[in-house]
């Protein structure tokens, strides 16, 4: 199977769990742990991947620091390949700190040198030697997203399927572009909040119908009440999340990517495709951060088998 090419962004993660709330300016709320790590939708879906033996190629820009040198020596060490992320002296590699507790969490992001990465840097050349595209981030990638449409009908072109998470807009203006693109897309993952605001509907399975435009193939990730996707007679089909001693949601939506993706370019269908993504974003939560505790196949199997 050819390499799963990511075209997305690079930061560090600063993990502080078990925050009871929100701080407030002028005040101070106290964290029970901390975890540094391999951070962003894109490198934490690539990671999961990796963790699958699923084989796996990276494209994105991070800065000549510490934190650059971290996270592309986590991606070479997991087997990624770098080959194709380039370094910039003139920025900052991004740190996103995320305050997390069992429910949910929330993000704050030094951008830097997120949204750098451009389509013309992924060349033809890379498209050949890949099977499939995935893009994360759709609203922090500031200058891909122009060039998505370019980028996307490229890799079509060259023979690849097209896969995109759009995440979260931290301007909240959502926008109607992104629909425009979702006839390229053969796989589109968004979450609750995403596709209810994307879509301008109030519920999943609204939304769902909403986004339906004969090619995509949507999947509304539901945190820990599952996930849910539409058959091809418009029937919804609803997976339900795992059972497991949750630390911390950080980036299990990027590690259910990784588990959907790696199962959807098998061939497999669409429910299991569902149970798969549905498991490595459950295992993802056992541990501090979005990599520390993502599932390996094995590790997979036997949690589906166990809740067969």
């Amino acid at each position: 199977m050819k390499p799963l090419l990511i075209a997305g962004e690079i930061n560090v993660d600063l993990v502080l769990t078990g925050c009871e709330r929100l701080p407030e300016f002028g005040g101070e709320v106290l964290a029970s742990g901390f975890r540094q790590g391999p951070g962003s939708s894109s490198m934490i879906c690539a990671m999961g991947l990796a963790r699958l033996s699923h084989p796996v190629a990276f494209v994105g820009v991070t800065g000549i620091d510490g934190w650059g040198d971290y996270c592309v020596d986590a991606m070479r060490e997991a087997r990624i390949d770098v080959s194709g992320v380039r370094r910039d002296a003139s920025l900052q590699t991004g740190i996103t700190v995320a305050l997390s507790s069992r429910q949910d969490r929330a993000l704050v992001t030094c951008a830097g040198a997120i949204g750098a990465l451009r389509q013309d840097m992924i060349t033809d050349e890379r498209l050949a030697g890949c099977g499939h595209l995935h893009v994360s981030s759709y609203y922090l990638q500031d200058l891909l997203r122009p060039g998505l449409r370019e980028l996307f009908e490229r890799a079509r072109r060259a023979g690849l399927t097209v896969s995109l998470d759009p995440g979260f807009d931290p301007h909240q203006r959502w926008g109607r572009e992104l629909l425009a693109l979702l006839p390229l897309v053969d796989v589109f993952l968004p979450n609750e909040r995403e596709a209810c605001a994307i879509s301008g509907e109030s519920t999943p399975y609204a939304a769902l119908h909403a986004l339906r435009n004969g090619h995509t193939l949507s999947v509304v990730k539901l945190g820990g009440d599952g996930c849910i996707a539409l058959q091809d007679d418009g029937t919804p089909l609803a997976v339900a999340a795992h059972a497991v001693d949750v630390l911390d949601s950080t980036g299990a939506g990027d590690s259910f990517d990784a588990g959907f993706l790696h199962a959807w370019r098998r061939g497999m269908p669409l429910r299991d495709c569902l149970r798969w993504g549905s498991a490595c974003g459950s295992l993802s939560t056992r541990g501090i951060g979005g990599t520390a505790c993502q599932g390996s196949e094995a590790d997979v199997r036997a949690l589906l088998e166990a809740a067969a």
